[in-house]
Parts: structure tokens; C-alpha cells; sequence
């Protein structure tokens, strides 16, 4: 029977606990110089609410873009909606989660923008210059140039100058609704569930806008819900139930046109059962 070498065993026992010790008490790993996009996911979610938070108090959009960009997500705006509706799903506080929501928004709305060309005064001018002398043809070199005296008139006496009016404050119009109700209709479905109270916001560029909260009230009581909790329905989606013979209203929290009487249609199926259907609402931006 051979024998086992302790020895050996030992030595490498022995070799393995001081290479442990120096690795991790001695000189352990320090990581110096690492970017944002290394973070954990969790930890990207604390940096994003950083950010939003950042650009809350101080509104500098060029720095939140740069510091967003250092997590190298394949798209920023889809990253902050869907961090935003974890954060609402989880219970977080509303007051982040919409920080982080308007970034997205900010975001999506820079990158869609596209501000005109403008064309350089000096631009316009040599343009200008250049078709009024195209239009005026050169003397002839053999022309003779004439000159005469215009008698005075009556007509070209100088004109007194008249006093101009001072500027006056033109007053500040009243901003309008900033979302507006562009359509409501009313949903006979038998696979849905009955009184189902359907509402979904979009941007201006019909692009549905997740974290939007939305009050339903009727008479004696109120309810709060956000869209994008239901991402498989769209970012925008939101719904609740309502009872039968209640009127109800609906208003989106930062504003907007406002739907009244809302009540849940008497509908029939095939059969000539009756039951009760649901109200689709559409809010947008403007």
C-alpha cells in the first residue's frame, strides 16, 4: 500500500494559506481608475438616481448627458424608464422615481430635436447684393456720364421727424393645458375585465411616457396610479376599474384636459347578455 506524502500535502496546504493572507491582508487588489459602466446593476440604478437628482437641483442638461454616457448603456432614455418602473414597482419614493423620469424625458427630447440651420446674416446679405447686381447691367465703357440738378419741390423737402412710441410690456400669455384628452372611447369587450378604466400618455412625438401619475376621483372618494407599471401594455399604460352607476373623473397630475362623467357602458354580447364595458382615455403633450 503506498503511502500518502504528507509532506507534500502540507507544504501545499502551507503555500496555499500564505498566498491567501498576502492576497487578501497584505497587499490585497485595489481598483483604481474604474469607469461608472463596471458598477453592478444596482449600484448603476444609485448612480442614474444620482444624475436625476443632479439635474433636478441644477438643470444642467450637457453634464447629466456626459455622466449618463459613462455607463455606456446601449440606450440611456430605455435604461431611466425602466429603472424608473422598478422604482415605482418596488415601492421607492415618487419623488425619485419622477426625477428619473424627467431625465429620460429631457433626454429623449434633446435627441429628437433638430433645431433648424441658420443661415448667416453675412450670408443673406452677399445673396442679396449679388441678385441686385446681376439685375443691373454695367455702363458702357463709352457712355458719357450727364449730370443734372434736380430743382427743389415740395417733395423733396426734408421730412421733420416724428417722436416714436416707447415700447410697452407686451403681457406673458397663460400657458395652456400642458397635456390635452385627444380621444375617449368607450370599450365593449367581453375578454377584458368589466368597468376596466384605461388611460395612456403620450409624448409630442407620440412616443408613451412611463412614471406619469394620474388621478381618478369621483364623489366621496380618489385613487393614484402611474403608467408604466404594466410595460408588456406599453410605458405609457395605465388602468383601474370602475363601479357601475359611479361618475367618475380623470386628470393627469401635472395637468391636463379633464374627462368628467365617466361611467362604464351597458354593453351586450353575441348571446344578448348584457355587461358592463370599459373608457379608453388618450392624454398628450402638445
Amino acid at each position: 500500500m503506498k503511502r500518502i506524502p504528507w509532506d507534500i500535502l502540507l507544504a501545499f496546504l502551507a503555500g496555499l494559506g500564505i498566498g491567501l493572507v498576502y492576497a487578501w491582508m497584505i497587499n490585497p487588489l485595489q481598483v483604481t481608475d474604474a469607469t461608472p459602466a463596471a458598477l453592478r446593476a444596482d449600484f448603476k440604478d444609485h448612480y442614474r438616481s444620482a444624475i436625476a437628482a443632479a439635474y433636478a437641483a441644477t438643470g444642467n442638461l450637457p453634464r447629466a448627458q456626459a455622466r449618463i454616457s459613462l455607463l455606456n448603456d446601449p440606450n440611456p432614455i430605455e435604461a431611466l424608464n425602466a429603472q424608473a418602473q422598478r422604482m415605482l414597482a418596488s415601492g421607492n419614493s415618487f419623488q425619485m422615481a419622477d426625477q428619473v423620469v424627467a431625465l429620460a424625458r429631457v433626454l429623449e427630447d434633446d435627441s429628437v430635436e433638430a433645431a433648424p440651420t441658420a443661415v448667416p446674416a453675412t450670408e443673406i446679405a452677399n445673396n442679396i447684393e449679388t441678385a441686385f447686381t446681376a439685375t443691373i447691367p454695367p455702363p458702357s465703357p463709352d457712355a458719357t456720364l450727364v449730370l443734372t440738378e434736380t430743382p427743389p419741390s415740395a417733395e423733396t423737402q426734408p421730412v421733420l421727424s416724428t417722436s416714436t412710441a416707447r415700447p410697452t410690456q407686451t403681457p406673458i400669455p397663460t400657458a395652456g393645458a400642458p397635456f390635452t384628452l385627444t380621444s375617449q372611447d368607450e370599450i365593449c369587450d367581453a375578454n377584458l375585465p368589466d368597468g376596466l378604466l384605461q388611460v395612456i400618455v403620450l409624448n409630442s412625438n407620440r412616443r408613451q411616457m412611463p412614471g406619469m401619475e394620474i388621478d381618478l376621483t369621483w364623489e366621496g372618494g380618489e385613487e393614484h396610479f402611474f403608467t408604466g407599471l404594466k410595460p408588456e401594455l406599453g410605458n405609457g399604460y395605465a388602468d383601474s376599474i370602475m363601479t357601475p352607476d359611479v361618475a367618475y373623473t380623470v386628470q393627469l397630475a401635472v395637468g391636463s384636459d379633464i374627462a368628467t362623467g365617466l361611467t362604464p357602458p351597458t354593453c351586450q354580447t353575441e348571446s344578448g347578455e348584457n355587461y358592463f364595458g370599459g373608457i379608453k382615455l388618450t392624454f398628450q403633450r402638445p
